[in-house]
């Protein structure tokens, strides 16, 4: 079910419209942007000196001093790709670097000591990069690309679903799903300090949301993983994003504003005292304004901010502040309770109010030949959330539902990085302590019976690791090996305890095939908790049900291989298979289902009985070609088959709920004169497995009066798929550079021609002239009685116009 949006955004920005209108004048000052920075070596942050930085297809270049610092000046404004190569040292080429006077750009560049021959005239530097640890499955992308990705509306979940193997729900959630497994698979870390929660509203024991709780104006790139993970990034099996924000400005306080589509957003960074800056982000929803003027029966808040303070103390340390924070408030607007589609919500939605933060420091230091690194966080999540049968709360006896929960973790890492001859070597311990409270009173159904589920649960838990990995290049780098693993336990049970029995090996090899082809391999052994929603779970008599059940790590075997080409213009194809093997996923024994088939939905996921005996597999093959900008082009083009299947109750594989099949995304975009920018989207996703509504127990009186809603007929487990969605996004932006300051209008249109996809039909109750809802059966016994249900449409797609203005100063 679709909380958000469904019914608004048709008509939430159909009024700003007449505001997009074309303008053709030039833009003021377009000769005086930018670039400094500095050049060194990344493994030890020693300058490099004479280094060539220039601007790709120009004869724009310079060298760096005696520092390593570089300065590029009288630039023309827009975007520009920059190229930055020195001998003894893989070249790289930065693309899509906005060049404004409005703001000094700059680019510190980290370049990788290499033994390759490099011809000293020619070189042809690569913007896609390849990890020995890790060089199949990862995929990055930039600021830019993020900002005015079509229909992405500003949101990096919606961004990265152009990547090959991310599917996504159809509906109006950031559920990430890659190559198979389910959204709580995933991980996301920002600056090296892990964000649990990266969605307002999200669904706990999962990962997935309505909107995304990151300011994209803050993003500087983002490196996806969605296999080959590094040893030194556990408990995911799926993928892992790793996030970079920039840098406050040293020279003097500037800012930016934003108005989205649902959104306000101020932003503001500077300096703060000696070789420190600090960077600012506040943002609101203003969608519960629109939403009560419309009369939509629920009305979303979303606020979230945002703090990095960088302190540079030296050459050889640096200190990363890092807070991140939302809250998030959702009520009911009873005041519109006229179709059969408003009182279905209002009766089965219940009032919720969410709040999180992270706040984490990253210190390191620079030895001669590595890196030293240690990260200390908290991060805290409060869920809420109740429901009173009609929503009459002046009588407890209609209380349902009564849920409030708490997951706090405080977590230390500690790693260091070195390079010694032709090794290079990462290892490294982490420790954290996690509270989990949690107090329930809810009502549920199981079969044509109610029970009431009333259980506290306060528990502290202690995690630990280690983990270690070598890397080396032969032949000239043209061969490169990687071999690593980890190990991590907590003091749950005495099946988790034990570190060894979660020993992680991993492996990767690459090799150069020719200067522009390699092929490249990876397996691994990878671990991640269940959800502590499916650890802190306890029965009415305080009973921790799921540890007497043996509930321990999920684990899941990668093999993934592929070849990459990479072409001289600044694109790359790949195409890569791969297969994963789940074993010990939880099993949840009330409705005899995997967990690994549920977290696209609002609420919380895996609150009841559960043992770890759900075994599974996902495989597929993906296809990626990705033009960087050359020559005012880019371009993504992403095909995936995939399939998801675990077992069920009767030990048969079965399509997941994330089994789609095919999964097709084209992104194309031209940069014309006079800062125009066009961009469309067309993406496919194949028909999702779901499982239907059993109507006789649903519409038994006693059971509807707990769920109002239906009940999913377990024993026909993804026995039906819904139909092929498709849609068309399309974007169109204009800028102007001024000499102080920076206009960008753009117009985001989502689904442009309007494509009908409706998922599972909503279950409702039959209801007269009057309103009231009807018995079939009267005179038969109060537990036999049965309400007259039908079913009505759930669309979940719509088309979407909006109009942004974003204003940097």
């Amino acid at each position: 079910m679709t909380l958000f949006i469904k019914s608004i955004l048709p008509y939430l920005n159909n009024s700003f419209i007449i505001f997009f209108f074309i303008l053709t004048a030039s833009s003021l000052f377009a000769q005086n942007g930018i670039i400094r920075g500095k050049v060194f070596n990344e493994i030890n942050n020693e300058p490099i000196p004479f280094a060539n930085v220039a601007i790709q297809g120009t004869a724009t270049g310079t060298t760096t001093d005696l520092e390593g610092k570089f300065e590029l000046t009288g630039l023309k404004h827009g975007l520009l790709n920059v190229q930055v190569s020195y001998l003894g040292f893989e070249p790289k080429l930065f693309t899509e670097i906005e060049v404004s006077g409005s703001r000094v750009v700059t680019l510190n560049i980290g370049l990788r000591e290499t033994e390759k021959k490099i011809d000293e005239v020619v070189v042809q530097a690569n913007p896609f990069q390849r990890l020995e640890e890790s060089p199949v499955s990862v995929k990055s992308i930039g600021s830019n690309e993020i900002a005015r990705y079509p229909g992405g509306n500003r949101d990096i979940s919606r961004v990265i679903q152009s990547l090959p193997g991310v599917a996504s729900t159809v509906s109006f959630r950031n559920d990430i799903i890659i190559r198979g497994g389910a959204p709580n698979e995933n991980r996301f870390y920002v600056d090296d300090i892990e964000v649990p929660v990266i969605n307002h509203f999200s669904t706990q024991g999962s990962s997935g949301g309505p909107v995304g709780i990151f300011n994209v104006d803050l993003i500087k790139g983002v490196d996806f993983y969605s296999g080959a993970f590094p040893a030194n990034r556990g408990n995911a099996l799926s993928s892992l994003l790793s996030f970079d924000f920039i840098e406050g400005r040293t020279d003097r306080w500037a800012g930016r504003f934003t108005i989205g589509a649902s959104e306000v957003a101020l932003s503001g960074e500077g300096p703060t005292f000696k070789n420190s800056s600090i960077v600012l982000s506040v943002r609101r929803s203003y969608l519960q304004f629109l939403f009560k003027v419309l009369g939509l029966p629920f009305l979303p808040t979303y606020n979230d901010f945002t703090l990095k303070h960088t302190v540079k103390f030296s050459n050889r340390s640096d200190l990363t502040v890092l807070g991140i924070g939302a809250l998030d408030d959702f009520k009911l607007n009873f005041s519109s309770s006229e179709t059969d589609d408003q009182k279905f919500l209002l009766e089965m939605l219940p009032v919720n109010e969410q709040w999180n933060y992270t706040v984490g420091v990253r210190y390191r230091y620079f030895t001669s030949n590595g890196t030293l690194v240690f990260v200390a966080s908290r991060n805290h999540l409060f869920n809420r959330a109740f429901k009173y049968r009609n929503n009459d709360e002046s009588d407890s006896e209609n209380l349902l539902l009564d849920y409030s929960s708490a997951e706090i973790e405080n977590k230390t890492r500690f790693e260091h990085t070195f390079r010694k001859k032709r090794f290079k070597v990462n290892y490294g311990v982490n420790y954290e302590a996690a509270l989990y409270t949690n107090s329930t009173f809810n009502r549920i159904s199981i079969a044509d019976s109610v029970i009431l589920i009333d259980y506290n649960s306060r528990m502290w838990f202690n995690k630990y690791g280690f983990f270690g990995q070598v890397s080396r290049a032969f032949f000239t780098e043209r061969w490169s090996l990687s071999l690593g693993f980890r190990a991590d336990g907590m003091d749950y049970s005495s099946e988790t305890s034990n570190p060894f029995k979660q020993f992680s090996p991993r492996f990767s090899s690459s090799v150069a095939i020719t200067d522009f082809m390699s092929w490249n391999f990876n397996t691994g052994l990878y671990y991640q908790l269940p959800p502590y929603t499916v650890l802190g779970y306890r029965d009415n008599n305080n009973t921790l049900v799921n540890k007497d059940n043996g509930v321990t790590y999920i684990s899941c075997l990668h093999f993934v291989s592929g070849l990459t080409f990479n072409t001289k213009k600044n694109s790359q194809v790949s195409v890569e298979g791969f297969y994963k093997l789940y074993n010990n996923y939880p099993f949840l024994l009330r409705d005899s289902i995997s967990l690994a088939n549920l977290g696209g939905d609002f609420g919380v996921i895996g609150d009841e009985p559960a043992a770890s005996v759900s075994e599974g597999r996902a495989y597929g093959v993906e296809l990626f070609f990705q033009q960087k900008l050359f020559r005012g082009f880019y371009g993504i083009v992403s095909l995936t088959y995939v399939r998801s299947e675990f077992r069920d109750k009767n030990n048969l594989f079965i399509p997941t709920s994330w089994d789609n099949r095919a999964l097709v995304s084209l992104t194309f975009g031209k940069k014309f004169n006079r800062n125009w920018e066009v961009g469309w989207r067309w993406r496919l996703l194949g028909g999702s497995p779901f499982t239907p509504v059993n109507v006789e127990q649903s519409s038994l009186v006693n059971v509807w009066n707990v769920n109002n809603m239906g009940l999913p007929d377990f024993g026909l487990l993804n026995t039906e798929r819904s139909k092929v969605a498709h849609q068309l996004d399309f974007r169109v932006d204009k800028k102007y550079f001024f000499k102080k300051w920076n206009f960008n209008l753009y117009l985001d249109i989502q689904n442009g021609y309007n494509f009908v996809f409706n998922g599972p039909p909503n279950l409702v109750l039959e209801r007269d002239a009057d309103g009231n809802s009807q018995i079939e059966n009267p005179t038969a016994p109060i537990n036999e009685q049965r309400y007259r249900t039908k079913f009505i449409d759930n669309p979940l797609s719509q088309l979407i116009p909006s109009v942004g203005v974003v204003i940097e100063f």
